[in-house]
């Protein structure tokens, strides 16, 4: 059942890596389902993420996930390699090594985010991400935090994330919303306004 559901054909590409493609969110939910049925949903939870933050923090990883030149079953044995030597459950191991060999290694970050946000409204919270183009300090994080609490009116569960190319200001995701105050995008809204002029 979970390889039939993965291998249904479709799927778009989006601009933000970390957004899920339709075949993204069928990888996310079919793997939630099993999660759920064999009871190691936070532990799978818990690879997931770790897996993500290593991506976040290596370019050779990253360079495995999404560069063409590496073949599928090349990039199946690097992504279960990685799994092996960080001890993630089976599960998660098995389900890399199926991403890999359908060829949607690209739909691997997509369908990340995807599981979170399904594991956590399972768990009846809500999660948000914070992406910053320098790490926040632990004042900074604590005053994002309370903002978000003040508009969502609850206490959600706070991920953070670098990207340079924001070059300052913040982004964040809620779900499917995000709020973009981030230096780039104030830049790229002032130079179409200057091409319009």
């Amino acid at each position: 059942m979970f390889a039939a559901i993965c291998n249904a054909p479709g799927g778009y590409q989006v601009a933000d890596e970390t957004k899920a493609t339709d075949a993204g969110q069928r990888y996310a939910q079919s793997l939630f389902e099993l999660t759920i049925e064999n009871g190691n949903l936070a532990k799978v939870e818990a690879d997931l993420k770790s897996l993500k933050a290593m991506a976040a923090d290596s370019a050779d990883l990253r360079r495995l996930i999404e560069s063409p030149a590496f073949s599928a079953e090349d990039k199946g044995k690097g992504l279960v390699a990685v799994a092996v030597k960080a001890k993630f459950d089976m599960l998660t191991t098995k389900f890399l090594g199926l991403v890999a060999s359908n060829g949607r290694v690209g739909d691997l970050l997509g369908a990340i985010s995807a599981f979170v946000e399904l594991s956590a409204k399972h768990r009846g919270v809500v999660t948000a991400e914070v992406i910053s183009a320098a790490p926040l300090s632990a004042a900074q994080l604590k005053g994002v935090q309370t903002a978000l609490v003040q508009a969502l009116g609850k206490t959600p569960e706070v991920s953070t994330r670098v990207d340079p190319s924001l070059l300052g200001g913040l982004k964040v995701r809620v779900g499917s919303r995000l709020f973009d105050a981030s230096l780039r995008s104030k830049l790229d809204s002032l130079k179409f306004a200057l091409k319009r002029a």
